[in-house]
């Protein structure tokens, strides 16, 4: 039908079980989803889930108005221990996603020559 419009994303999650603010209140429950344009940062659309999950919507709600990307929200001092530290560890686990096979082997080698230096 010509009105309909597909759309294609990409889904990154965060589950709150490894959220260090979340196992210290005992609420290590739900999780973070964030859609983005295949391949970019461009935020399309988040979805949270478990608790303060109305304060953690609020940085992709203004991310998405003003087009920061999951790159800027990587990049951004969030205070720890806190929720909002969900936000950038989802960010990061997109980054991981789209980081280049060959850093993590050229990582791997710098490491392991650290360790026997």
């Amino acid at each position: 039908m010509p009105w309909r419009k597909i759309l294609l994303y990409e889904k990154t999650t965060f589950d709150l079980s490894g959220l260090d603010r979340a196992i210290a209140e005992r609420n290590n429950y739900g999780m973070v989803k964030v859609l983005t344009k295949p391949g970019k940062d461009q935020i399309l659309g988040a979805a949270i889930c478990g608790p303060h999950a109305g304060d953690l919507l609020s940085e992709f709600v203004l991310a998405m108005k003003h087009g920061i990307g999951l790159n800027k929200i990587l990049g951004t001092i969030h205070a720890y221990p806190t929720y909002a530290d969900a936000n950038k560890l989802t960010a990061g686990v997109w980054r991981k996603n789209h980081a280049p096979d060959w850093v993590f082997g050229l990582l791997q080698r710098f490491h392991r020559w650290r360790r026997n230096a």
